[in-house]
């Protein structure tokens, strides 16, 4: 790589963690290229995305991003998995390792709030995504409507029956 391309990668690499809400770094020592290709598209089906770039141009790119923190644990072949939502990357990651990808460990994450804890990480993980969250919202909200609902048709159906 000459420098201009290491020049574009730490741009973009900087570019996309900027966007981002949430990043999740994953020791990928051992997995295979279908493996790797495998998280990428579930990554990309759910709106997030994976990389794997230099440690020296990750931490480059990190410079004057919300992640700087997470530069001390860029060691070793490092994945770097971005979403937009604040749980994405972190849910597709704990699945993926938690499957038949025992050899995927997750190093690390942060957030707008810092770096974070692998225990947090986990419970990210386990949380449902925003549309999962919305719908059990909006599930709360309509529930009395639709009782009510109920009662005023058994009330018109009793009379109904009654005559």
């Amino acid at each position: 790589m000459d420098r201009a391309q290491k020049a574009k990668e730490i741009q973009d690499l900087n570019a996309r963690l900027k966007d981002s809400e949430l990043v999740i770094l994953v020791h990928n020592k051992g997995i295979t290229h279908a493996q790797d290709m495998e998280l990428r598209s579930k990554l990309r089906a759910e709106g997030g995305s994976y990389k794997v770039a230099k440690n020296t141009l990750t931490k480059l790119a990190l410079k004057g991003t919300k992640y700087e923190g997470l530069a001390d644990k860029l060691t070793g072949p490092v994945g770097i998995a971005t979403s937009k939502d604040p749980i994405l990357a972190a849910r597709v990651a704990y699945e993926f390792a938690k499957g038949s990808n025992d050899k995927m460990e997750i190093i690390g994450g942060a957030n707008d709030t810092g770096v974070l804890p692998l225990e947090k990480i986990k419970f990210l993980a386990t949380l449902p995504s925003m549309d999962g969250l919305r719908g059990k919202i909006i599930g709360i909200l309509q529930a009395p409507g639709a009782q009510l609902a109920r009662l005023a048709n058994a009330y018109a159906t009793k009379d109904q029956a009654s005559s």
